[in-house]
């Protein structure tokens, strides 16, 4: 496993070793041992979530107050433009997002660290998108940024307006959103 940063220096992309020959491929998606050499990380993964969405379902920006989340996010079948917002006060880059295509030929996995908001939109017809937490899901503690916040300005590749869920739709300004110290 290769770790290879982002713009936003906690987040990491992972990148798998892949065996392939006429028959198919085979790689390791996840190993503690190569995850905290890869990135020295000590996560113990509590939770795993697969959704299927259809082309232009945009999920997000979600994120817990409490019980924070990190992930480890990768998708299995079609593509995706994921997205992380740094919502950690006391961060130099507080407020700053990065994007990135993931997808099941590139067979590229992001580590979302605690304290950051996360989604992402479906570019292929429909995509698998699977990703592993490291405490529960708490809905009690969940919160959302509106995708389309000005103050972020995040540029999603869209070519139409999004398909939302009712609580993504109700998202919150950034400005107004709970962040982390």
């Amino acid at each position: 496993m290769q770790a290879v940063n982002t713009e936003l220096p906690d987040m990491i992309i992972l990148e798998p070793r892949v065996f392939g020959d006429q028959r198919g491929f085979f790689f390791e998606s996840f190993n503690a041992r190569s995850f905290a050499d890869a990135t020295g990380l000590q996560r113990e993964f509590v939770q795993d979530n697969h959704s299927r969405s259809a082309k232009g379902v945009l999920r997000g920006l979600h994120y817990q107050v409490q019980q924070a989340q990190g992930k480890l996010v990768r998708v299995t079948a079609g593509e995706v433009y994921d997205v992380a917002v740094d919502l950690r006060r006391s961060s130099p880059t507080f407020g700053k997002w990065a994007g990135n295509l993931l997808s099941a030929e590139n067979k590229r996995q992001l580590w979302v660290p605690e304290g950051f908001a996360h989604g992402f939109v479906v570019l292929s017809e429909f995509a698998e998108f699977l990703y592993k937490t490291t405490d529960y899901y708490a809905p009690e503690h969940e919160r959302c940024i509106r995708w389309d916040d000005p103050t972020l300005a995040i540029d999603w590749p869209l070519d139409r307006a999004p398909q939302l869920s009712a609580k993504d739709q109700a998202g919150l300004s950034f400005v107004d959103a709970q962040v982390f110290p």
